[in-house]
């Protein structure tokens, strides 16, 4: 697996995701393309070898409406493709995007937010050392979220 610039191909297959319900929550289809393609969007593909598995995303877009976020962590998210999804590749994802991330931005932690129905989710960031900071209910539909942190670097004080 590997991290690759997303291209406009990309970008219009992603926003055609539907996931089965309760994960229909990670749908992409209210993007569009041109939103996934702006710079500050922070996305990524997903590769295995040159066939798009998923995606990595860095920056606000791994924010869910409700959470007090601040700039101590860089909120990483992604996905894989809906027919992949419960296969065992989320933690070689996951590890490939944080070292993406870690190469790219060196953030001092890196921080996701998970759907706390999704245990497969939870399970695999946290064997990958992110630890609970807290849960909420999204503004927007009122599911429950955990936020979870993984500290990069301790800061000089």
């Amino acid at each position: 697996m590997r991290i690759a610039p997303l291209t406009r191909e990309h970008a219009v297959d992603i926003c055609t995701w539907r996931y089965p319900a309760p994960y229909d929550c990670y749908d992409m289809t209210d993007a569009t393309p041109d939103e996934l393609l702006r710079p500050e969007a922070g996305f990524h593909s997903l590769l295995d070898d040159d066939r798009l598995i998923g995606f990595r995303s860095y920056g606000a877009d791994g924010r869910v409406p409700g959470w007090d976020y601040d700039d101590s962590a860089l909120d990483t998210g992604g996905g894989l493709r809906p027919e992949l999804v419960g296969r065992g590749l989320g933690r070689e994802a996951i590890s490939v995007g944080l070292d993406f991330g870690r190469a790219r931005y060196a953030p001092a932690a890196f921080r996701v937010t998970v759907a706390s129905f999704n245990s497969r989710a939870l399970r695999v960031t946290e064997s990958l050392g992110f630890t609970r900071v807290g849960r909420f209910d999204a503004t927007r539909d009122g599911r429950s979220f955990e936020v979870l942190v993984r500290v990069e670097r301790v800061e000089a004080g």
